[in-house]
């Protein structure tokens, strides 16, 4: 492999711990209203599963709602049922074809739980981004048996090194956003 190729797929395998850390952040939910909460959740129904976002009009008419207005009115009981089995703390209000999901006010031992997961999503991108690492410095030793000169393979592992630190770094300042949001009352 010519370095090129492993620093463009270092670079592009690093985003992807990066990205999933940053949308799973979006989910957890801080006493304000995100579509993003719900709309991945799954729903039975027409014989088979499909994503919320696929069968309703997801909106939050303010900071502390969000609003379900089913495409189809029958699938109204299922969306319902799955919001109850899911596992993101909030009952669903149903009147009539809307449903209303009301964000409760955090406590403050809920607020240090979720910051708990956050710091949980965190570490699994740490790790991610720390594997790739990995893989692009077995890359380097493999194109240096392959005759890259050692001091060619010393500034790659450099780079590597600080591309490693760079993805960490947006990590970790995610993470301390995300949790003064938490704990912000």
């Amino acid at each position: 492999m010519e370095l090129d190729d492993i620093f463009t797929k270092l670079k592009e395998d690093m985003r992807n711990p990066v990205e999933h850390v940053l949308q799973e952040f979006s989910k957890l939910h801080t006493g304000k209203a995100s579509p993003a909460m719900v709309e991945g959740l799954e729903v039975e129904a027409y014989g088979s599963t499909m994503k919320l976002r696929d069968m309703a009009a997801i909106t939050t008419p303010d900071a502390r709602t969000i609003q379900i207005q089913p495409w189809d009115k029958s699938v109204a009981s299922e969306i319902e049922q799955a919001l109850l089995t899911s596992n993101i703390g909030i009952t669903p209000l149903v009147a009539g074809e809307v449903i209303r999901l009301p964000m409760p006010d955090l406590s403050g031992e809920r607020r240090e739980e979720l910051c708990k997961v956050a710091q949980g999503i965190a570490e699994q991108g740490r790790v991610g981004v720390r594997s790739v690492r990995k893989e692009a410095l077995d890359n380097l030793k493999e194109a240096q048996k392959d005759g890259l000169p050692e001091d060619d393979f010393k500034r790659a592992e450099k780079d590597v090194q600080e591309e490693t630190d760079s993805h960490v770094g947006r990590i970790n300042d995610s993470l301390a956003a995300k949790e003064a949001e938490l704990r912000q009352v």
